[in-house]
């Protein structure tokens, strides 16, 4: 048994009972960061503060939101919006948080990819950010229902319908996830119970999972150089911190990701007082009716790439729905699509570079013409895309690394 003697103070205190000094000192003051990184690397700590926000921000809007059909929107467009006293505000950084969030992340996993962070024993690390980028986007699909408004209702009928590709018991599958043969109150409500309660805590679960997941292999820097952690941190320790190539996460490299943090919440909150509706569709400031279908349906924005592989195999819908659930699984798949051992910035590796560019600029064409009408030219362009996006995946990355290996580049 410890032994427990007179505490100096709260701090002593909780350290006898409970080990406070060596938790702190295993995840902040003696977990070691490279040097060589840049103001990139903080977008990890900006998603937790965003995540925070959303959090808090959709606590204060349960207190008079209505999980009811007949009230949701109500609750939302005017009782938040125009009774409550400042619920205005609440709601816009809800809002604004809620895209910006999948700005962040899709930055964090491109950096990620940029600097084959995903491979050379990081490869759990990938795996729970990936798993993360699902149940978060599940939160924001089940988050955009519950204003109740036109696009949210035929958004969630678009997609709830999905299941029914599956063989055999898809018709099953979406009268259980709707609650009803159609999206009803019933689909509200089992919804608002996964955005408030169940997913959240999932999201917190993975994100102590990715954290610790960093421990083992440390995060990677700007060339991808190989350090040996305990030597670094021992020059580091003896002075020579000049000569280290390492820094403790607190409180150097923390001060480093709180300036980066700062910044950008001067651009959120101009964003949040300014432009809350920069992502928000004007269809649904209307109310859900079930009889009158909106002109085009589309989804979220960060959910856009995906949705133009699903409907560009315009000829086949269960071709649309293979790709599609191919385009959710795929990035789970990198690390060993990636078949090259070289972990360097792609401008250092010349096929890899080339790939990575076209794949931005796929994802950007999906993007957009997602959005706009599946009619005319446009179909055309959203299945070449969705072609190209497969095939940058399954079959140039894992070309293009195959002979990055063979010709041992360094």
């Amino acid at each position: 048994m410890a032994k427990i003697k007179k505490a100096n103070g709260l701090v002593d205190w909780l350290d006898q009972h409970m080990g406070l000094k060596k938790l702190i000192e295993v995840m902040m003051t003696k977990y070691w960061i490279p040097k060589n990184i840049n103001f990139l690397w903080a977008m990890g700590v900006v998603l937790l503060v965003l995540f925070t926000l959303l959090l808090v921000s959709g606590l204060f809007l349960l207190m008079y939101y209505k999980p009811d059909a007949k009230l949701a929107f109500d609750s939302v467009n005017y009782t938040i919006m125009q009774e409550v006293a400042y619920g205005w505000l609440w709601r816009h950084i809800h809002a604004v948080a809620a895209s910006m969030i999948f700005v962040i992340i899709y930055i964090h996993m491109f950096v990620a990819i940029y600097y084959g962070s995903y491979k050379r024993g990081r490869e759990v690390i990938w795996l729970g950010g990936m798993l993360l980028f699902v149940v978060f986007s599940a939160e924001a699909f089940s988050g955009y229902m519950l204003p109740w408004g036109q696009m949210s209702y035929w958004a969630a009928a678009v997609i709830t319908n999905l299941f029914g590709g599956i063989p055999v018991i898809g018709p099953e599958v979406v009268e259980w996830v709707r609650g009803n043969y159609v999206v009803a109150d019933s689909t509200l409500t089992r919804f608002f119970m996964l955005h408030v309660c169940l997913l959240p805590i999932v999201i917190l679960s993975l994100i102590a999972f990715h954290f610790y997941s960093l421990r083992v292999p440390h995060v990677n820097n700007e060339e991808g150089e190989e350090l040996d952690f305990e030597v670094e941190q021992e020059k580091y320790l003896a002075d020579k911190k000049k000569e280290s190539k390492v820094i403790p996460f607190w409180p150097v490299f923390l001060s480093k990701d709180i300036f980066v943090v700062s910044v950008f919440m001067i651009f959120f909150f101009y964003l949040v007082c300014y432009h809350f509706d920069f992502a928000m569709d004007p269809i649904n400031f209307e109310p859900a009716d079930n009889l009158k279908t909106p002109l085009h349906i589309y989804p979220e924005w960060y959910f856009l790439w995906s949705y133009e592989v699903l409907r560009g195999f315009f000829f086949s819908a269960d071709l649309g729905l293979i790709a599609f659930g191919i385009a959710q699984v795929v990035f789970f798949m990198l690390p060993w699509l990636d078949r090259s051992d070289v972990v360097a910035p792609a401008h250092k590796r010349k096929g890899f570079v080339v790939w990575f560019w076209l794949l931005i600029a796929d994802l950007v064409i999906l993007t957009i013409y997602g959005k706009l009408p599946p009619e005319g030219i446009n179909t055309y362009i959203g299945f070449g895309a969705s072609i190209g996006f497969l095939f940058l995946m399954f079959v140039a990355l894992p070309i293009i690394t195959i002979m990055e290996r063979k010709g041992g580049v360094k």
